[in-house]
């Protein structure tokens, strides 16, 4: 297993507000306890000892609460985007100096919750020789990625019609919802070409053609985002009725 992840925290959170017109989303409260500390609490669990934060909307509030945070062996290291947000992609190429090295590492983004075994995802990553694994399931959403004998093979938006196919695939495909959720072998750093602002989901769709890209499908029913007011009323909801879950 490994002892490195990195929290993504510094989104805005505008479809929260007004609960985030005066805090980030991570600062969030869904039964008693902010996002940042339930993430954070789940990884340690796991074996983490080193989290990589990054931090963009109220930075001060944000340090402030990464301060408060105190567990014994672990350290907590911000990757400030206080002056540009950079989105995911941007934000994981910004902290590589603490993510490089010989083991994957987890990502893990700071508005969902679930009952996932970080380290069964770990090993099954490890198994595949994987460049990467996403946390997948069979949820409805409006944006699929496709996925052909458990590999990444495209992406879809229902909404728009716009669809991405990183190879030919003969046979069934599979659409699944992304849960936000990511073990990363550290060789990505080396096949990253994008500066700037820009999507992860961008890279493993870009080489998705050359490397392994593979789901992990887990059970969507102890899932949840925070990323509207009717979501987290939900999420709330769910750490309330299934305590020992989370």
């Amino acid at each position: 297993m490994t002892d490195t992840a990195m929290i993504f925290a510094a989104g805005l959170g505008t479809r929260l507000a007004p609960l985030t017109s005066n805090r980030p989303k991570a600062l969030v409260e869904p039964a008693g306890k902010i996002m940042l500390q339930r993430t954070a609490e789940k990884l340690i669990k796991s074996g983490i000892r080193r989290i990589i934060v990054n931090i963009h909307h109220f930075p001060e509030k944000m340090r402030a609460a990464i301060d408060a945070l105190h567990y014994d062996g672990v350290e907590f290291i911000i990757s400030d985007e206080s002056e540009e947000l950079l989105d995911t992609g941007g934000g994981l190429l910004k902290a590589a100096e603490h993510l490089k090295g010989e083991k994957p590492f987890i990502v893990h983004n700071v508005d969902v919750i679930s009952d996932i075994d970080l380290q069964e995802m770990y090993e099954n990553h490890v198994s595949h020789d994987a460049l990467a694994s996403l946390a997948v399931a069979r949820r409805e959403t409006t944006r699929y990625f496709n996925w052909h004998e458990g590999r990444l093979c495209g992406w879809k938006n229902l909404k728009t019609g716009d669809e991405i196919k990183c190879f030919p695939v003969k046979g069934s495909i599979e659409k699944l919802a992304f849960s936000g959720i990511h073990i990363i072998h550290p060789e990505i750093f080396d096949l990253i070409t994008e500066r700037g602002k820009f999507s992860i989901n961008q890279i493993y769709l870009r080489l998705a053609f050359e490397h392994r890209i593979m789901a992990y499908e887990h059970d969507a029913r102890f899932w949840a985002d925070i990323g509207t007011p009717e979501k987290l009323a939900a999420a709330e909801r769910l750490l309330l009725s299934y305590p020992e879950k989370f």
